[in-house]
């Protein structure tokens, strides 16, 4: 009985020793921090150019430009979808059956001039959606590394513009 009760015991601690701790969320001024970059150009246009060549570039559809303002609106989407997920779905569920069809990226960025800079603040939402178009997850990108090779290829363009390339 004790050495039962001594290996239910090392059992349950090896599992609470095995759990990790959930990620603390960020702070918004954390995100906003990262989300944000100021490249030395001083006309909004060519660094606007800039990240439409490299969204473009990256797959997206631009929805909506408004130069004037430094706003850029555009999506991607990727069919995510899962035969065996999709079938077994069906199989079980039948007309009824939800599985996961698309993810959708969606990026919004602000360019604001200062003085002789422009500052850049991109934005990106993820969504999954299902076979009949519903969101099964919504969320904030805030991997702050994908932002950094966006900022990257947006710095790569603007020297490319400035080129003549």
């Amino acid at each position: 009985m004790t050495k039962s009760l001594l290996c239910i015991l090392i059992s349950a601690l090896l599992f609470a020793g095995c759990s990790t701790a959930p990620e603390p969320q960020k702070t918004q001024l954390q995100i906003r921090e990262f989300q944000t970059r100021t490249f030395q150009v001083k006309d909004q246009k060519i660094v606007l150019k800039a990240m439409l060549n490299v969204l473009q570039d990256d797959g997206y559809i631009v929805r909506n430009v408004v130069s004037d303002m430094g706003l850029l609106s555009a999506v991607k989407e990727v069919d995510i979808e899962s035969k065996g997920e999709a079938f077994a779905a069906v199989f079980f569920a039948g007309v009824h059956a939800r599985y996961k069809k698309a993810q959708v990226i969606e990026a919004t960025c602000n360019v604001s001039e200062h003085n002789d800079a422009c500052k850049v603040r991109a934005s990106f939402v993820m969504k999954v959606l299902d076979n009949k178009g519903g969101i099964l997850d919504l969320k904030q990108v805030d991997d702050e590394k994908y932002y950094q090779e966006f900022f990257s290829k947006v710095d790569k363009s603007i020297f490319l513009q400035k080129q003549g390339l």
